[in-house]
């Protein structure tokens, strides 16, 4: 007999540019609101009967319209919000999680309504929320950093395939994507997620590197020293590969100045790091 282990139902991809309009210097806020439903929703798979859903194109309207009426000024504040609507409104619903991803803009110059898009970086939060519980993952993805010295790697295992050699000067490039979790929830998320991505580059320029191992570590242990309220990190950086282009054929000394970068395939380095 057929048994049903698992079921989630939501809606993903909510679009949403929200301009606050407070001060003269606007604001502008761009999300991609996902919301995900557990409960008991058993009946709607074994009868087809939907007494027990919410329509996911309620979800959808829903963010518009807290969006509009809450107070918010950071993507974790909003998911929270929107946590506690659907627990408050849909009595078969156990556990809501939002997940929310926030394009970057900032502001041309000085103008105080002109903006541009900040690139391919964005920020991320998730909150799973229960009528007993909240836990509050925020994150960063998209990051992309190079730094073109003080990157070594040698001294590693060599086989009769092995045809990369030892370097003391590397081009080191990734894009980091990172997700914390907090031992509290009364801060500023703004400024803290400000402190860990502002950390989290500082560390990655100044570090003497021997491998994207021990540069991954030295990256999330800067952001627990200095971050007091997040509990834990975790860290994927894929190592992009630039290529020192061979010049030596046409006569020309190449002293790691030209390089092809390639996107794949690349290096891929993960590692949770908590107090």
């Amino acid at each position: 007999m057929a048994e049903l282990q698992f079921d989630t139902y939501g809606k993903t991809a909510v679009r949403l540019t929200y301009v606050d309009r407070t001060n003269p210097r606007h604001e502008v806020r761009e999300l991609s609101v996902s919301i995900f439903f557990e409960g008991d929703f058993r009946d709607s798979y074994f009868t087809g009967s939907n007494s027990s859903l919410l329509p996911t194109d309620t979800m959808k309207n829903t963010v518009y319209v807290l969006a509009k009426q809450l107070r918010w000024a950071d993507i974790e504040t909003f998911g929270r919000g929107i946590t506690g609507h659907f627990l408050s409104r849909v009595p078969d619903v156990h556990q809501v999680t939002v997940q929310i991803e926030q394009v970057p803009w900032e502001r041309i110059g000085e103008h105080a309504a002109a903006f541009r898009q900040a690139g391919t970086e964005r920020r991320t939060a998730e909150i799973s929320a229960t009528r007993s519980g909240r836990q509050f993952t925020s994150g960063i993805r998209g990051l992309q950093v190079l730094k073109t010295a003080d990157s070594a790697f040698a001294g590693f295992i060599k086989d009769e395939w092995t045809t990369l050699g030892e370097t003391s000067d590397r081009l080191f490039g990734t894009v980091v994507s990172a997700d914390w979790t907090y031992s509290r929830l009364d801060l500023d998320f703004n400024g803290t997620f400000t402190q860990v991505r502002d950390t989290l580059m500082q560390k990655f320029a100044t570090h003497q590197s021997l491998s994207v191992q021990q540069t991954l570590f030295a990256m999330a242990e800067a952001v627990l020293a200095g971050c007091p309220a997040v509990q834990e990190i975790h860290l994927t950086l894929p190592n992009k590969h630039c290529l020192l282009v061979d010049l030596e054929r046409f006569g020309i000394e190449n002293p790691n100045q030209i390089f092809m970068p390639i996107d794949e395939p690349s290096g891929y380095i993960e590692a949770r790091v908590m107090r």
